[in-house]
């Protein structure tokens, strides 16, 4: 998987662009700045804007080659950022430390996505919030980007679960247009969440 993204990320193009997600965008926009976790951050366009913004932020994600774009692009906006290469498991999470963590079509196996989840959701500060953004079950019908493994697609069940305890300010299944980069771009069947902690 690791040699999969690494591959991706070797592209000179910026294979989802360098416009922030749709949520992400929206969140930044109309919240003060704090400190943000983006997990799973590819090549670094929401991390980027976050910083644009004065948000403090760090980022993870298993490619090096994602880093490497993700500090091109912080360089050539005049930002900082905290990039760490790891995978998401193995990242080392302080408790009551994040004012948001983002979670941006991180799709986890069912065997560890509970128990990530729960991780996030420990590092963060009361008051703080997660901002989800993933491909529903239907988007194995779609060929806009996502797993082509229904089982490392979301549904709103294992979501409310995996998050319970948190107040649930935005949870909706959504048809989105997607344009993001060369790999999601069309329609696309997403779980859109931001819930949080109290």
């Amino acid at each position: 998987m690791k040699e999969m993204w690494n591959q991706r990320y070797t592209d000179k193009e910026y294979i989802y662009g360098k416009a922030p997600n749709i949520l992400v965008k929206e969140f930044i926009d109309q919240s003060e700045a704090g400190r943000i976790l983006f997990a799973a951050e590819g090549e670094g366009r929401n991390a980027v804007y976050a910083a644009k913004h004065k948000w403090i932020v760090d980022a993870v994600d298993f490619s090096v080659e994602g880093k490497k774009k993700a500090m091109k692009l912080a360089k050539a906006n005049h930002v900082q950022i905290n990039y760490s290469v790891s995978d998401v498991m193995d990242y080392e999470l302080v408790e009551d430390h994040y004012n948001a963590i983002a979670l941006i079509y991180l799709h986890l196996h069912p065997s560890i996505r509970e128990m990530v989840h729960k991780r996030m959701i420990k590092s963060l500060k009361t008051g703080g919030y997660i901002l989800l953004m993933a491909f529903e079950k239907a988007q194995i019908n779609n060929s806009t980007g996502g797993p082509k493994n229904l089982e490392l697609l979301y549904n709103k069940e294992m979501l409310e679960n995996d998050f319970n305890g948190l107040d649930f300010i935005k949870f909706e299944e959504k048809e989105v247009l997607l344009k993001e980069g060369l790999l999601h771009d069309g329609k696309s069947n997403n779980l859109i969440l931001i819930a949080k902690k109290v």
